[in-house]
């Protein structure tokens, strides 16, 4: 099914895939590392709380991104598409985050590290998932 010239079944899938790796980054595998880094409290992690609704938007507007630049390339196959999101997650995604590293007195080498590597594999997957449906 296709969108506005987009498949639609690649973005979402590659929108749940970049949900599902986001919380295996921050809910299993690094949870404990990166709060102790942020140096948040119990409370301000809790009062954060009710925006977490609002982080099923951020999945569909990465793949949607993807989904523009793979097509405006004109490229096709997951390893295109993966190519895409690495250099997606390097000019935008990490440069974005290490200008937060940057100028913010919060966060120190190891959450850059962290929150980079998130960024990295979620545009990397996303694009190999949409890359591979525009074959």
């Amino acid at each position: 099914m296709r969108v506005m010239g987009h498949n639609a079944v690649a973005v979402i899938a590659a929108a749940i895939a970049i949900y599902l790796i986001g919380f295996v980054f921050y809910g299993v595998v690094f949870a404990q590392m990166w709060v102790a880094e942020t140096g948040w409290s119990e409370q301000q992690l809790q009062s954060g709380m009710s925006k977490m609704p609002f982080g099923f938007i951020i999945p569909f507007l990465i793949a949607i991104g993807l989904s523009l630049v793979i097509r405006w390339r004109n490229k096709s196959g997951w390893l295109a598409g993966a190519e895409t999101g690495f250099w997606l997650a390097l000019f935008f995604l990490f440069a974005e985050r290490f200008y937060g590293y940057v100028y913010s007195p919060a966060g120190g080498e190891t959450l850059l590290a962290i929150d980079s590597l998130h960024q990295f594999a979620t545009a990397i997957v996303g694009g190999a998932i949409i890359g591979a449906f525009n074959k």
